[in-house]
């Protein structure tokens, strides 16, 4: 009995000392990071008002893209591949990400939401929670085995902190990884640092935006077909937002030798896109569409635009995340189809807004929490059939090149398992 006693209480010591470890270096996470996007979110609210204000700042976009293009030209290659950077690092870790990454995202993504292109933030808060934890690996002598959790806490922390969404930021950081599979490893500093960002975010008094608690009709075998095809529409748009983004970017750096002149370039033609609109309302991060999606019908191409413009920005070289373009695209497209489909209006465009992104990131389950924490708790089937299916039609593809295929989609894909998406 007493042996029995000192197994279990030994058992148990090595436990507490993992969480104390764990909780220590998480909360050093939570708080870069968080603070980090607290700044960020108070300054893109900053410069998006400012643009609003100022339309004519549009017409100056391509000279944002000279500034955007010739900082990371001459100051930030180590650093130019953003999120699969760190991706890479947690696959295959090689040297510490540099600091700079922080700076630099930060004053790129702010250049292109002032001046007016069309991107997001989820990949700035990213990077920088990505960034920040990984200089506590030097700081505090980290162990070279855990420095790759320490990078997915803080891919959790910067999800996490920039849309208010803990859950579904720290399944983003263990989905991310490896398409199929999640890295348990990592998931106590993954949920530990999540919770931590966000509650240090909105203690610095930085909110989010609030969207409608949407209501589900009953359960039906028709209602549920109609989630599961939704999906699929939702799964083939972001497999062509992927495709589209990644064809322009390589059509960028095949005809344009000086990197700081592609964004000029894609900046002039989104800013001549815009003056042929007549309207801002595609530019940014879109927000106001977005909410109205929620509340009544909005154009029917509204996602395609979206899309086009996005696609041109990120493709260009602008610097920002593809999540909330991505959000925009799947919340005007599940509006749209509200025209032909027997659903709520507004469980299609929470449906959208979640599944277009499941399919174009290959994160699923981290979806379908972003839909119960954003949208209430019902949603939560519906949406999970949505993003599944999404995920499954968008196919090998997505936005994050180096995510690596830990289980392929369909058996007769094996010979691609263990690739990482940019080599198939």
């Amino acid at each position: 009995m007493n042996l029995r006693v000192r197994l279990l209480l030994a058992e148990y010591r090595l436990l507490l000392l993992y969480v104390g470890r764990w909780l220590g270096l998480s909360a050093l996470v939570a708080l870069l990071a968080g603070t980090a996007s607290a700044a960020f979110l108070v300054a893109l609210e900053w410069v998006t008002d400012w643009r609003e204000a100022h339309d004519w700042m549009v017409a100056l976009l391509p000279l944002g893209g000279l500034l955007v293009g010739s900082l990371y030209y001459y100051l930030g290659q180590s650093v130019e591949a953003g999120n699969n950077l760190i991706l890479d690092e947690i696959h295959q870790p090689r040297t510490p990400l540099p600091l700079r990454m922080v700076p630099l995202v930060l004053l790129g993504t702010l250049l292109t939401h002032l001046f007016g292109g069309s991107a997001g933030r989820e990949g700035t808060a990213v990077q920088m929670g990505g960034s920040l934890a990984d200089q506590l690996t030097r700081w505090l002598r980290v162990r070279p085995q855990e420095r790759p959790i320490l990078l997915v806490a803080g891919i959790s922390a910067g999800f996490a902190s920039v849309f208010g969404t803990p859950l579904a930021g720290a399944v983003f950081g263990l989905e991310v990884l490896l398409l199929g599979r999640l890295r348990y490893t990592a998931l106590v500093p993954a949920l530990l640092a999540a919770a931590g960002a966000d509650w240090v975010t909105r203690a610095w008094g930085v909110g989010h935006t609030a969207y409608p608690v949407v209501a589900v009709p009953e359960l039906s075998g028709l209602n549920l077909l109609l989630a599961v095809g939704a999906g699929v529409a939702f799964g083939l748009v972001s497999r062509l937002f992927g495709s589209v983004t990644h064809g322009i970017g390589d059509a960028f750096k095949t005809r344009v030798s000086w990197p700081p002149l592609r964004p000029v370039l894609g900046g002039a033609v989104v800013a001549l896109l815009v003056w042929a609109l007549g309207t801002t309302a595609y530019i940014g991060l879109g927000l106001p569409t977005i909410v109205a999606a929620f509340q009544e019908p909005v154009p029917p191409y509204a996602f395609v635009l979206k899309l086009l413009l996005t696609a041109l920005t990120l493709g260009a070289g602008f610097k920002g995340g593809e999540v909330t373009p991505l959000f925009f695209i799947g919340a005007t497209l599940g509006n749209a189809l509200g025209l032909v489909l027997p659903l709520p209006l507004p469980l299609l465009t929470g449906m959208g807004f979640v599944a277009v992104f499941a399919g174009a990131a290959n994160t699923p389950l981290a979806c379908t929490l972003m839909a119960m924490e954003l949208f209430g708790s019902s949603c939560g089937l519906y949406a999970g059939l949505a993003c599944v299916s999404s995920y499954l039609f968008s196919g090998h593809r997505g936005i994050y090149g180096a995510q690596v295929i830990g289980e392929p989609k369909h058996r007769r894909w094996l010979r691609q398992q263990g690739k990482r998406l940019r080599d198939i």
